[in-house]
């Protein structure tokens, strides 16, 4: 995936997001590789929530086959996605 800057703001919307409304503000050294799931920053219950700030945010609606742990495992690999379906 190329470093755009769509990709760039794409990531730095979703790392706000998560830092703000997961973290309770503090981003603990958040970055496109923290591993979001391994460390329990996210749960079932915040991936839905993040799904529905992807669909505001960035008019994409993640299908259903697409929720899984690699597509949720860090930003980077959400950015990913969120870019390709943005395509």
């Amino acid at each position: 995936m190329s470093n755009s800057p769509a990709t760039h703001d794409i990531e730095q919307a979703l790392k706000q997001y998560v830092a703000r409304e997961i973290l309770d503000g503090k981003d603990i050294g958040l970055d496109a590789d923290t591993p979001l799931l391994e460390w329990g920053v996210i749960n079932s219950l915040e991936i839905a929530r993040l799904l529905g700030f992807v669909r505001e945010q960035f008019g994409v609606v993640v299908p259903l086959e697409s929720v899984t742990a690699e597509h949720f495992k860090d930003l980077r690999a959400l950015t990913g996605l969120v870019a390709s379906l943005k395509g």
